[in-house]
């Protein structure tokens, strides 16, 4: 039992014995990590997409809008999947909170902006896109961001005392001391990251978890392509998936994903 609480969630106790001792003989999310791979079927999700940007000029909505969107309805259907492991203990995180990057133009030296935000899955899908919209716009601002400022502090400092700095984060938040001012903003202390690879030109891959922080899962949406099928060519992408599977077995994550599929492949719900 931990000494203190967190404040980005609440300590999971009812669990098997089975599911308890996970974290303990499997310290560290890169040892934790399973690989799942979707291949999304989009014949109904471009048209739609078609439609919905034709009423909103202003907030033009693609695939990782609407991913997202069916991403924050699953974890909220779906609750054990937003849970995170912490010092050796498992944890319902408090909220949705999704980080996803953006290349600030579409050059080879434009700078990634990493960005963080607590969705409200009663929300509607033209609320969400519309809040995405903005935060990519001040993303890609020259206004400097929390992160950014963060780490030019911690930059300046020689690299001894940085490596010390990190060491030093990280046993507070194993003991949870982090402070919550420090958490909320940071983009690696979130439910899910999503990288829209397809939006660069590339293809989906298999990304790694990171050690620092808390995110239990990274999807990977590809690059659209067509396939010939028996009923003629239709419109597909893949996304790749890395869980920490500590957090739930490996059937309720896959149902989980199969909602999120229905939700991106069957979108007239999202209004």
């Amino acid at each position: 039992m931990p000494l203190f609480r967190r404040p980005d969630g609440a300590l999971v106790t009812d669990v098997p014995a089975t599911r308890r001792i996970m974290p303990f003989i499997m310290p560290t999310r890169t040892e934790s990590a399973v690989y799942f791979e979707q291949e999304l079927d989009l014949t109904r999700t471009l048209p739609f997409l078609e439609r919905f940007n034709a009423e909103h000029l202003e907030t033009r909505a693609g695939l990782f809008h609407l991913f997202t969107w069916a991403a924050v309805r699953a974890l909220h259907r779906r609750p054990r999947l937003n849970r995170f492991v912490v010092g050796s203990h498992l944890y319902q995180r408090d909220g949705i909170w999704v980080s996803y990057s953006a290349k600030k133009s579409m050059s080879d030296d434009a700078p990634v902006v990493v960005l963080k935000r607590r969705f409200d899955p009663d929300a509607g899908f033209a609320a969400l896109v519309t809040l995405v919209h903005g935060d990519l716009t001040e993303g890609r601002s020259d206004r400097q961001s929390h992160v950014d400022r963060e780490l030019g502090l911690f930059l300046a400092l020689p690299a001894p005392l940085l490596r010390l700095g990190v060491r030093l984060l990280r046993w507070l938040d194993t003991w949870n001391l982090l402070p919550g001012g420090f958490i909320h903003p940071d983009p690696l202390y979130a439910s899910l990251f999503i990288a829209n690879l397809g939006s660069v030109k590339l293809e989906s891959g298999f990304h790694h978890l990171y050690e620092y922080g808390n995110i239990p899962i990274f999807a990977a949406i590809g690059l659209k392509r067509e396939v010939m099928t028996p009923a003629g060519v239709k419109t597909v992408c893949s996304v790749k998936y890395t869980l920490d599977e500590r957090i739930e077995d490996g059937l309720y994550c896959a149902q989980s994903l199969e909602l999120l599929r229905h939700d991106v492949e069957n979108p007239e719900g999202a209004r």
